[in-house]
């Protein structure tokens, strides 16, 4: 039986900017379907308080680069819930900072695959479920490719990808109603962006020096880019199509 709510499909959900997302549709009022790499004891959390929220939750760990998990993955979440309205990528690896000289050929294709391998795995299992709601694809990407930092290839070359893929699916399944876009996260002080100052990768003084060449002079945080996350994925957005949004503090100016 369909779902009488509408019904979100969340990649990487027990992230920073993806739980945020989670809470945030759940609060609009959808039911949301949710991945996650690794951490079972975060999903188990992520799906309590989405009960809390009225959601009725579903959660998975299907490696979205292999086909065969993408589709059985989809074909659960609307099996279950009968429709799918809304889909949002937020799901990627840890991304160490090297310099391209340093990269190896097997971590550039890691990193393609868990990135851009994936998230056109997420589009293609999806769409045609997208096409019959009218509903809504948004990536959450970087905006490291408006204002590009060293070191950063294995993270902003994948998510380069991405952002063409919306683009191509926003101008193709237009016709069909399906809306498609990315939102840019700047330097955020939670989600990934503790793990990156926990293994040097990003020192306090790298990260003071940005704080202060952000117009807004702070970092970000994963809620605030989940809104703009939200707000796309909502009817407020209806018009909105093809766009890369950056929630970035004004850092990319």
């Amino acid at each position: 039986m369909s779902d009488t709510k509408p019904v979100a499909l969340v990649t990487g959900g027990t992230g920073g900017v993806g739980r945020a997302v989670c809470e945030g549709l759940a609060r609009q009022g959808f039911s949301v379907a949710f991945t996650y790499r690794n951490n079972t004891e975060k999903a188990t959390e992520t799906e309590r308080v989405l009960t809390g929220l009225g959601s009725s939750p579903l959660c998975g760990n299907p490696d979205f680069s292999e086909p065969g998990e993408a589709d059985a993955f989809v074909e659960e979440v609307v099996g279950a819930r009968g429709r799918l309205d809304a889909v949002v990528h937020a799901s990627g690896p840890y991304v160490d900072q090297r310099f391209v000289s340093t990269i190896t050929t097997d971590r550039f294709r890691h990193h393609v695959e868990q990135e851009l391998l994936a998230f056109f795995e997420l589009v293609r299992a999806t769409l045609p479920y997208l096409r019959e709601t009218g509903g809504s694809l948004t990536a959450v990407s970087t905006m490291a490719l408006r204002r590009y930092p060293a070191r950063d290839a294995l993270s902003s070359v994948p998510k380069g990808g991405i952002e063409a893929l919306v683009k191509a699916v926003a101008l193709e399944e237009g016709r069909y109603g399906v809306r498609a876009n990315a939102v840019g996260p700047g330097v955020l002080a939670d989600g990934m962006g503790v793990g990156l100052a926990a293994t040097g990768d990003v020192p306090p003084e790298m990260r003071a020096r940005v704080e202060q060449q952000i117009p807004l002079r702070r970092l970000g945080l994963g809620a605030e880019v989940a809104a703009m996350v939200c707000f796309l994925a909502s009817d407020a957005a209806s018009y909105v199509t093809g766009q890369t949004i950056d929630v970035d503090g004004g850092y990319g100016i």
